[in-house]
């Protein structure tokens, strides 16, 4: 449990183990915060109405650890009351219905947590680079997010 004087604190983690809503939101509980917002992002089943069996996810870690403390650091400049960010994100296969990514964050207040939990995993997917493939039924297909900044200008 975090301390009235803890400094904020930015918990980033990429891993092959499956994701914990509860120890991620443990990670950004205070006793000076009363909302803790979370996002979970997880494989669903189907795509474009094709069965996915599994996504796969890759990054270069030391690329996506930068990118995402860049996000850490414009939530903390938007929302200067934001206490505690983790942001986990699994690497490798990834089944139905298990998480590929949770951010949590802990405010003083709701709107600020629920802004900041927004405003990350949309940048997220824009800005830090990880790759998907989509396993299907018959197939596979990597897939690049459509909020990602590098694929419009690369055509």
């Amino acid at each position: 449990m975090n301390g009235i004087g803890d400094e904020p604190k930015d918990f980033i983690k990429l891993s092959e183990e499956k994701l914990s809503a509860d120890a991620v939101s443990a990670l950004v509980i205070s006793p000076c915060c009363g909302a803790v917002s979370l996002f979970i992002g997880t494989t669903r089943n189907n795509f474009d109405g094709r069965r996915v069996k599994q996504l796969e996810y890759e990054a270069y870690a030391p690329m996506v650890e930068v990118e995402i403390k860049k996000i850490c650091t414009n939530i903390r400049l938007k929302w200067p009351s934001v206490k505690h960010i983790a942001i986990h994100h699994r690497l490798g296969t990834v089944p139905i219905s298990e998480a590929s990514v949770i951010v949590a964050i802990s405010s003083p207040h709701r709107a600020e947590s629920l802004d900041a939990v927004q405003y990350c995993i949309n940048t997220l997917k824009a800005t830090v680079p990880i790759w998907k493939k989509e396993v299907y039924e018959e197939e596979y297909s990597w897939k690049e997010n459509k909020e990602c900044f590098w694929a419009k200008t690369v055509k």
